[in-house]
């Protein structure tokens, strides 16, 4: 385990020593605090020991491999999750997304753009783009039919009852329920939740959409979140389950 520290907090796991130092050296030159564990087991004690604002995960790790991380992870930690692996297979990257991976970088990768996607990751813009920025609301809920956004608390309930979403899900909620009378492309989605229309492609945006969408179905809120095909998605009040 190796520690380097700066400001916010990166979890890099790999188990290859030449690779893991490469991450290590362009993390800490843009002044991030970085950890390094290299294995699966390591990985799940540090994110819960230390509460990383980042984690970058190779999937061919000892232990438990990078898919049963993420997804472990997205029990207890709204980290985000770089995927990062020789694995160039696109439907391992559509595994990677649905288990909760917030991006995915294929080696041999660029420690520049590695450092630019996680600095993406660590960005928070406050508006979509090609719009105004939305007035503040004077209450820190928002409700789509039977579902309630608490914004303070970052929860979703669906009639009451809590709804567990990865930090992505709950942040393509929000972007959607800012204006419930607006489409929202898949490029303004991208901008406001990634951080850049470049950082994911619309593989990524559709698949954290359908997870979105089958977990408010599953606890009762049908209908909420509706595909405009050729365009993006817009929420609506849904229909009884």
């Amino acid at each position: 385990m190796c520690r380097v520290s700066g400001t916010a907090k990166v979890l890099v796991v790999e188990d290859t020593p030449d690779i893991s130092e490469v991450i290590e050296l362009a993390l800490t030159g843009a002044r991030l605090d970085v950890l390094a564990v290299d294995d699966g087991h390591r990985a799940l004690a540090a994110a819960l020991d230390w509460s990383p604002d980042v984690v970058v995960l190779d999937l061919n790790i000892p232990g438990p491999d990078g898919f049963e991380v993420c997804r472990r992870l997205r029990q207890f930690s709204a980290a985000y999750v770089l995927m990062l692996t020789a694995r160039a297979d696109e439907v391992d990257k559509l595994v990677g997304l649905s288990v909760g991976a917030d991006d995915y970088l294929t080696k041999p990768f660029s420690p520049r753009e590695l450092v630019a996607r996680v600095q993406a990751m660590l960005r928070r813009p406050r508006a979509l783009a090609g719009t105004a920025p939305a007035e503040p609301l004077p209450a820190t809920t928002r409700d789509v039919g039977p579902v309630r956004l608490d914004l303070d608390a970052r929860e979703v309930t669906v009639s009451g009852r809590p709804v567990a979403l990865t930090r992505i899900e709950y942040d393509l909620l929000v972007a959607l329920t800012e204006n419930t009378r607006q489409v929202r492309t898949r490029d303004q989605l991208r901008e406001r939740v990634w951080g850049g229309s470049w950082l994911a492609d619309d593989h990524a945006v559709d698949v954290h959409m359908s997870n979105l969408r089958r977990k408010l179905t599953a606890a009762g809120a049908t209908g909420v979140i509706a595909t405009v095909r050729g365009v993006g998605y817009r929420v609506s009040p849904g229909r009884p389950a």
